[in-house]
């Protein structure tokens, strides 16, 4: 028993233990006992067939991957949208490197780029003469006594609008194109959805329920894929040896959209669907979408760093989440060179309406819970209508996959529809003596068919919000007092995009020519951070030094060494 490493002293116990028989018996018992536990649970440590660990790749790109997609997955357990979106912006305190995109400029043949961003498949309607055939909501004899009621008052609309505007606006040689157009449009529509939804409401409870939003603020960012690097970017992994082979990969760009539309409807129930699922699911079509591999500067987007925002013209929490009717604005052809031609023209405005669209969508998505790297596990659809007040163009557009970053650019086989109508006027001119002339119904009658489409799909709980907590779906909704106001605070700041109170750390040109093209001042102090070797952008947004408790104020008196208040990040 020596030899096994027992004491002298616990030999002799078990001797004068083994010499009584009571003791004897009961060890025996207790012993047979043991033995029996340490059977049952060597039956459960062990099976007939060897389990093994998964074998993992530990090649360099293996390993990055499955960072993150465990970043993505740490995401989607986040449980309410507010901690998403601050989540997403963690790794980066002064914000992304992204390409902006905004309903004020649209680049020369910028359309097959705009349907690879979004992975939008474009189909032309034909304007029809009887648009309750795809409305069964309305037979024809109630639309055209829609119609007809309408038409009068529209016609009035737009003569009290254009009266208002050459009174208000007697010079406009000082005021620019674009602006001039949007002042215009911007009447008009507010003048068009109030004769709308007071002729429409006491036939459909739909339109009674509808919020409106005038000037909202549409957002929406989300990663794209297929992309060439850069050539910093092809420099930086050609210098390292174990990049060198992934220097020429194809790249991920952040996409920001910015735009200001002239007013939106909002219900709390959804449109219903014009794709299938199986015709949403194609990977044969999905192999159709233009590819557009080249940087986004090359057609002449601008990028510029920020955080990412994703606001659909309200704040989370409100019960209309979904949006039926948005009116844009067409105004950026006031700028847009005639040599551009025709076709550049109608393209443009097909890719305005699919960049808010899908932008506006996805902001919606991310309010329910969802974003460019957890995917949709419903449609939403919204229609739009472009305009500058004379001239109308209408579209409609399905998101069904969010997907399009990485490798899912190639691998998803999920598509997003949209489809337009060609470009109509609502009415010719305005006489002399200020009455509307050549006045075009089949605009009215796309107005009403947009206006009737009731929203009738209602989903409620997980099925809504896959990705939300079960209880906690809102910071607001978060006992914690402390923690509700500072996950507020955080996310209001970072959704209002204001530039941080201390100035961009950046390498002035004296700087890059004596200091690191020409090592000219050995003797002075390294101080600034690229002599540190300290990489700003790669700051955290949690980096930052936390708010200091005055003693007269602090929860546990005085002379409490808690003199910092606790953060809540994700």
């Amino acid at each position: 028993m020596l030899n096994l490493g027992v004491r002298r002293e616990t030999c002799r116990k078990l001797q004068i233990l083994c010499t009584s028989p009571c003791l004897t018996s009961r060890a025996q018992s207790t012993v047979a006992t043991t033995a029996k536990a340490s059977y049952a649970r060597d039956n459960t440590e062990y099976s007939d067939q060897p389990i093994y660990p998964e074998i993992q790749d530990l090649s360099f790109k293996a390993r990055k991957g499955r960072e993150t997609e465990s970043w993505h997955e740490e995401i989607r357990k986040v449980p309410t949208v507010e901690e998403k979106l601050i989540k997403i912006n963690m790794p980066r305190y002064y914000g992304f490197k992204v390409v902006n995109l905004s309903d004020s400029k649209m680049p020369y043949n910028c359309l097959p780029a705009m349907q690879h961003y979004t992975r939008t498949i474009y189909e032309d309607v034909k304007v029809k003469e009887n648009p309750t055939q795809e409305n069964p909501q309305a037979d024809h004899k109630k639309f055209e006594t829609y119609t007809e009621t309408i038409t009068a008052d529209i016609k009035e609309a737009i003569e009290f609008v254009h009266d208002y505007f050459n009174h208000a606006y007697p010079d406009t040689t000082n005021i620019e194109p674009q602006e001039r157009e949007n002042i215009f449009a911007r009447l008009i529509v507010e003048q068009v959805n109030r004769t709308l939804i007071n002729v429409l409401s006491s036939d459909f409870l739909h339109v009674q329920e509808t919020e409106i939003d005038y000037s909202p603020r549409h957002e929406a960012f989300w990663s794209v894929g297929g992309i060439n690097p850069p050539k910093n970017v092809v420099k930086s992994k050609s210098g390292r040896k174990w990049q060198k082979e992934m220097a020429n990969d194809p790249y991920n760009r952040l996409m920001q959209y910015s735009g200001k539309p002239f007013l939106a409807l909002r219900h709390r129930n959804q449109l219903t669907p014009w794709k299938t699922e199986s015709e949403s699911i194609n990977a044969d079509l999905a192999k159709t979408i233009p590819r557009f591999n080249y940087d986004p500067r090359t057609l002449g987007y601008v990028c510029s760093h920020q955080h990412l925002t994703s606001i659909p013209g309200f704040w989370p929490g409100s019960g209309n989440l979904f949006g039926n009717i948005s009116y844009q604005s067409r105004a950026f052809l006031q700028i847009r060179p005639d040599t551009y031609g025709v076709d550049d023209f109608k393209e443009a405005l097909h890719t305005h309406a699919i960049q808010s669209s899908y932008a506006w969508l996805l902001a919606q998505a991310s309010y329910n819970g969802f974003n460019t790297f957890n995917d949709l596990t419903y449609p939403m659809n919204t229609q739009t209508i472009l305009t500058n007040g004379r001239d109308w163009s209408f579209y409609e557009y399905q998101l069904n996959t969010l997907l399009v970053h990485s490798h899912h650019v190639d691998e998803n086989p999920k598509v997003n529809f949209c489809r337009g109508t060609a470009e109509m006027q609502l009415y010719g001119e305005i006489s002399d003596s200020g009455q509307v002339v050549d006045f075009n119904e089949d605009v009215l009658r796309y107005l009403i068919r947009f206006y009737i489409n009731a929203p009738q799909i209602h989903r409620a709980g997980s099925e809504l919000h896959p990705y939300l907590g079960s209880d906690v779906k809102y910071i607001a909704d978060y006992e914690n007092a402390e923690q509700r106001e500072f996950l507020e605070r955080v996310f209001k700041n970072l959704m209002s995009n204001r530039p941080r109170h201390l100035a961009t750390p950046e390498i002035y040109l004296w700087e890059k020519i004596y200091k690191i093209d020409n090592k000219t001042r050995q003797m002075e102090a390294k101080r600034r951070f690229f002599e540190l070797d300290i990489n700003p952008w790669a700051r955290r947004l949690d980096q930052h030094q936390k708010e200091y408790i005055p003693r007269a104020v602090r929860p546990e008196g005085p002379k409490s060494k808690k003199k910092w208040k606790n953060s809540f990040y994700p």
